[in-house]
């Protein structure tokens, strides 16, 4: 395949939103006014396709610390965790989220995508057998295909699939890697882990679970939906990021494997890539120390996240089958859903416009994502704007 045949499909899809009023990968934020706010085309426009579930990006405590770290140690570490780039604080971090987890282990990634390729990585060789959700996110995939590991895919929140494919494994499903995620990010639906972590008690084999979306947000303690599902101790690796509801950026993995501590001698994406700059780590840190001290947070998601939702089911939209801060709207016809993605942003709402391949079962999508910093009247807005999306351009639906 030549170089310009590779990108045809590329060029397509440029040619095609590039033709549209406004380009939805084109979208520049002129100016961050808030948590929930920022400036767009000159209009002031309610966030609501962010992961700052917590609202914690603006966060007075998590400012100061950065400040303070940038002050006291720089603005980056220039090296990579094995050289020159690990500092205490990027060891105290990692006791915490030890802590967090109650787990004796936990490591930090320079980003979430890094993570999961990073341990993947590790965990897995050729010849191994790798059970992945099909729709696990992207970085789940390669991490999984970069292995060499033999790859068996399930239908997506399908324990039945999934017992089947430990079935016909045999004896090698002692020893399989069952990868999922907790909260599913494009449709807001949540894994049946409770189900999971009983058939692997059943099969044999290890639970590798991402929290990226359902960290600080599900469980008494925020610590993801492994926990609100009480299978936490069935879980024997937890992986994250630290962009969703930490406000920051960088990621994780914690485990009560003591293997866990021999990833930094065989994971390449810890081994090559430098460390996350002390701000970051001071950052993550305090946002952390907010997920266990405010609970209030959690609740406040929550309630926005029931009233988003409540309002979109009133209209008549496609929704994903859960309640959670992630609302899903699908569209048969993608033609539509650049439609209602336009009349949003005109309307002053920004929005997650995903289309095929992103999207699944080759459908198009508008994500929309509530945080605890958004207000009642905010919330109530997004919806409103909905209604007018659906006038125009679904004009079967409820509205």
């Amino acid at each position: 395949m030549s170089l310009s045949e590779r990108f045809r499909a590329a060029a397509a899809t440029r040619d095609l939103l590039a033709a549209l009023p406004v380009n939805p990968t084109d979208i520049v934020i002129d100016e961050v006014v808030s948590a929930t706010e920022a400036m767009i085309h000159g209009r002031r426009t309610i966030m609501a396709g962010t992961n700052n579930y917590l609202g914690l990006t603006f966060d007075p405590q998590c400012i100061e610390a950065g400040q303070r770290a940038l002050a006291e140690a720089g603005t980056g570490t220039t090296g990579s965790r094995m050289a020159n780039g690990t500092y205490r604080a990027h060891l105290e971090l990692e006791q915490e989220l030890a802590a967090f987890f109650d787990m004796p282990h936990a490591m930090v990634f320079s980003t979430g995508y890094a993570a999961n390729l990073g341990s993947l990585v590790a965990l897995l060789g050729e010849g191994d057998a790798v059970l992945l959700d099909s729709e696990a996110h992207a970085s789940l995939f390669d991490g999984c295909r970069m292995s060499g590991a033999d790859i068996f895919r399930f239908k997506h929140n399908d324990p039945d699939g999934l017992a089947k494919r430990l079935r016909r494994l045999g004896e090698r499903a002692r020893d399989a890697l069952i990868v999922v995620e907790g909260l599913y990010s494009i449709r807001g639906d949540c894994a049946p882990l409770a189900e999971y972590a009983a058939i692997k008690a059943e099969h044999g084999g290890y639970l590798f679970v991402d929290e990226a979306h359902s960290l600080g947000v599900f469980g008494e303690h925020g610590r993801g939906l492994a926990e609100a599902e009480g299978v936490l101790e069935q879980t024997d690796f937890v992986v994250g990021t630290f962009s969703k509801s930490l406000g920051s950026i960088g990621g994780f993995c914690a485990s009560r494997h003591a293997e866990l501590g021999l990833f930094r001698y065989a994971s390449r994406p810890y081994i090559f890539t430098a460390s996350p700059c002390p701000s970051v780590i001071a950052t993550t840190r305090e946002a952390l120390r907010q997920v266990t001290r405010r609970p209030e947070l959690r609740t406040r998601v929550w309630h926005n996240a029931h009233r988003l939702y409540g309002a979109l089911q009133r209209l008549g939209l496609q929704l994903g089958p859960h309640v959670s801060p992630v609302v899903g709207v699908s569209f048969s016809e993608r033609t539509v859903a650049l439609r209602c993605w336009q009349s949003l942003l005109e309307d002053g709402v920004y929005t997650n416009l995903i289309l095929p391949p992103a999207a699944p079962e080759g459908g198009s999508l508008i994500r929309v994502s509530v945080t605890a910093a958004h207000d009642d009247a905010q919330v109530d807005a997004i919806a409103a704007a909905f209604e007018q999306a659906v006038r125009r351009h679904l004009p079967g639906c409820a509205a």
